[in-house]
């Protein structure tokens, strides 16, 4: 087999698709893990992606779980660490983002390492330090109302500041502007000052390039998926078709949603719009003991059989508040995530073949309840998401038939998504 040269840790399920993406995008041959593995790598890629479920757990379980990746990755062989967030930044003044990158500068002992969100093609730019989300600042966004975090600060290194004890600066557009000699110049002069993590600015690809040659020695690199696609030319890799090709897709297809961003509310309206198929569960109804994965998978039933059908629960800021303020946030989420998981699962088993997820956490409890071990990673649908393939022998619940899987993050695609989705694997 191939030398594994990038090893990943993602802190959620669409996340580490996310990144996947991009470096297959980039050349890479990609597999996605589902949580630490038991056993060695057997499969000849390029860059394997550790996809936890730790963004929102308490720091210390969070740095545990990160540990134990990093520990499976090195005994692969990997060379290089890549910690991979959100391009929203998600965290809270607790974490997880600073404890565990300062866990993994420890154990990799790592004196430097850089954090940037930045993502271009999905509108996320950080200029002098500010995270912008479009055209907006990232706390005008609609991140202020995240269920789970808030992010009501645009500065990330007052962000990550807060949950550091090493001390966090910036490389400036300026810098970036001047390419890769520039910024390991700025990085010296940073680490004289006793900084020991930079956010980078980043507006566009062409800035994450002239990053990429400059991050060639770094053992741990911080950022959201953007910064993929400057890192495999310094492993000799160029783009190839071949690095996302999948087996041919079958079966049914659905889709299931839990996220409620702005984003996914707009997808699942024309997706209903276009007059396709849709359900809403109401998770007060979850609450009060009613079987609604049994009565959405009877709705389902008959229709799936000839066209695309979706199951949400995505609303709108003020009713998620609402449900959250009669049954608490925790449980509020935990309860919808475990009913849409036990809904995809019983889609698979109706013979449900090309599934899309929406939302990160929902994702999570998904690809779990489908018994899927690891993704093989391949097209690009919109930026930032793949359709994926599930092993036939990962895939416990598909009849010993393989899954196509698109796990998308709740803020990223276009409005006609759920629909355009499909054509990709037509």
């Amino acid at each position: 087999m191939a030398k594994l040269v990038l090893g990943c840790i993602a802190d959620d399920f669409t996340g580490a698709t996310d990144l996947a993406n991009n470096l297959v995008r980039a050349g890479m041959r990609v597999v996605q893990a589902i949580g630490v593995p038991a056993t060695p790598l057997d499969a000849d890629v390029d860059a394997v992606v550790v996809a936890l479920k730790s963004r929102t757990i308490a720091p210390a379980e969070a740095i545990a779980q990160s540990l134990d990746a990093l520990r499976w990755l090195q005994a692969q062989g990997a060379q290089q660490i890549y910690f991979k967030y959100c391009s929203t930044f998600d965290s809270t003044p607790q974490g997880n983002i600073g404890p565990v990158t300062e866990a993994l500068m420890e154990a990799l002992q790592c004196d430097f390492t850089i954090a940037t969100p930045a993502f271009p093609d999905n509108k996320r730019t950080v200029f002098k330090g500010y995270l912008f989300a479009g055209d907006v600042l990232l706390n005008e966004s609609g991140m202020q109302n995240h269920p789970l975090t808030p992010m009501i600060d645009a500065n990330l290194v007052r962000v990550l500041q807060a949950q550091c004890t090493r001390k966090v600066g910036l490389i400036d557009h300026t810098v970036v502007a001047r390419g890769d000699a520039a910024i390991t110049e700025r990085i010296a002069q940073l680490k004289g000052e006793g900084v020991s993590i930079a956010i980078v600015d980043a507006v566009s690809n062409d800035d994450l390039l002239r990053l990429g040659p400059a991050l060639a020695k770094m053992p741990l690199v911080t950022a959201g998926s953007g910064v993929a696609i400057g890192l495999p030319a310094n492993f000799g890799l160029s783009p190839s078709s071949q690095a996302s090709a999948l087996p041919a897709a079958g079966g049914l297809r659905a889709i299931v949603s839990g996220s409620c961003s702005l984003a996914t509310n707009r997808q699942v309206l024309d997706f209903i719009q276009r007059g396709g198929a849709a359900l809403a569960i109401d998770p007060l109804r979850i609450a009060a003991g009613i079987d609604v994965a049994a009565e959405a998978l009877a709705w389902a039933a008959p229709l799936v059989a000839n066209q695309p059908v979706l199951v949400y629960s995505t609303a709108e800021a003020g009713a998620v508040k609402s449900v959250q303020g009669k049954l608490g946030v925790e449980e509020a989420g935990a309860m919808v995530e475990r009913t849409i998981a036990a809904i995809a699962r019983g889609l698979v088993d109706k013979g449900v073949r090309q599934l899309v997820v929406a939302g990160g956490e929902t994702s999570g409890a998904c690809v779990q309840a489908l018994g899927i071990a690891q993704m093989q990673i391949g097209p690009q649908i919109d930026p930032g998401v793949p359709w994926c393939h599930a092993r036939a022998e990962a895939a416990k619940t598909a009849g010993g038939a393989g899954v196509h899987i698109a796990l998308k993050s709740g803020n990223f695609g276009g409005d006609d998504f759920f629909t355009k989705a499909f054509t990709v694997l037509a």
